[in-house]
């Protein structure tokens, strides 16, 4: 019966997007792209609001792996910057969620779940979208180049190969033609 209340209520009826968001202008505008696109409406006459629920994640990285990254002299001071690391990702992962936030605010869509996950953005997105029972996963694209994807990894590449749900990689134009 529950089922059925949530149905007659709307709720089943409205998606849920998970955006993987970060403190760069590229989740910037993915976010804006998304507000404008898909909850600037106000919804339909069957659906009271948005089509959709919005998820934003933030995936903060581990501190051990970042410091892993720095190599043997990094990982023999590793003791001491542990929990200084720590404090400052934690720091700005609140940063980039309240930014998110304001900016939704500002937008007029106040209905939206903000989360901090520890870990790769590549798992903790595809995690996210198992979590939520995703319909679209939205994800920023860099514009790395092929060197700086094979060394950094890209988080859309493998979240549309990965990800069990539609994948939309928002990429920013370089300039919009105005004819």
């Amino acid at each position: 019966m529950a089922t059925a209340a949530a149905e007659a209520a709307g709720e089943s009826k409205r998606g849920t997007i998970v955006l993987g968001f970060d403190d760069s202008e590229h989740s910037f505008y993915a976010l804006e792209w998304i507000l404008s696109h898909f909850f600037a409406s106000g919804g339909s006459a069957s659906i009271p609001g948005p089509a959709y629920n919005l998820v934003i994640i933030h995936a903060k990285p581990n501190p051990t792996s970042l410091i892993a990254i720095g190599g043997p002299v990094m990982s023999a001071g590793a003791g001491n910057a542990l929990p200084i690391l720590e404090s400052d990702l934690k720091i700005i992962a609140a940063r980039v969620i309240e930014k998110a936030r304001e900016f939704c605010i500002a937008n007029s869509v106040s209905d939206v779940k903000l989360e901090v996950v520890e870990g790769d953005a590549r798992y903790v997105l595809c995690e996210a979208v198992d979590k939520f029972n995703a319909d679209v996963l939205v994800v920023g694209s860099h514009g790395y180049g092929a060197i700086k994807r094979v060394v950094l990894g890209s988080v859309s590449d493998y979240c549309a190969h990965h990800a069990h749900c539609t994948v939309m990689i928002v990429k920013k134009p370089k300039h919009k033609n105005k004819h």
